[in-house]
């Protein structure tokens, strides 16, 4: 059964590829290739420095997770939907589906707010619940 799933996945995978490489394919290849070099020369660094420097500038660690998960998801919200959030294809997305493009940064900024305060909730209620046990002790 595995077998058949993985086999229907690359069929699949290789009829995207078919289709999205039937028009400008040295195009779609440049992107990959350019996502590649950017992600892996610049942005990993990047969100690499920023962990160590968070890591290591805290004494308790206990709450770095809280941080690095809704910091994680909203930088992958911010890199999937970037040109939308910055405005920058709002008119040709606005002749493509016939939405308007406006709002996307505050909702960004919103999803984000609420992705740091419930990570800041779960830190609190797990807090306490460590500060009771440690009392009943």
């Amino acid at each position: 059964m595995k077998l058949v799933v993985l086999l229907c996945s690359f069929v699949l995978c290789a009829y995207a590829g078919v289709r999205l490489l039937d028009g400008d394919w040295f195009s779609v290849a440049l992107w990959f290739v350019g996502a590649a070099v950017v992600h892996d020369l610049v942005l990993l660094p990047l969100y690499a420095g920023a962990d160590r420097a968070l890591v290591r500038g805290v004494a308790r660690r206990g709450w770095v997770p809280y941080v690095r998960v809704p910091a994680a998801l909203s930088g992958l919200l911010l890199l999937v939907w970037f040109p939308l959030i910055s405005g920058r294809v709002s008119e040709r997305y606005a002749g493509v589906a016939g939405l308007s493009a406006d709002g996307y940064a505050m909702r960004w900024l919103i999803v984000t707010a609420v992705l740091f305060g419930g990570s800041a909730v779960v830190f609190a209620v797990r807090a306490g619940r460590r500060r009771r046990s440690a009392d009943d002790a």
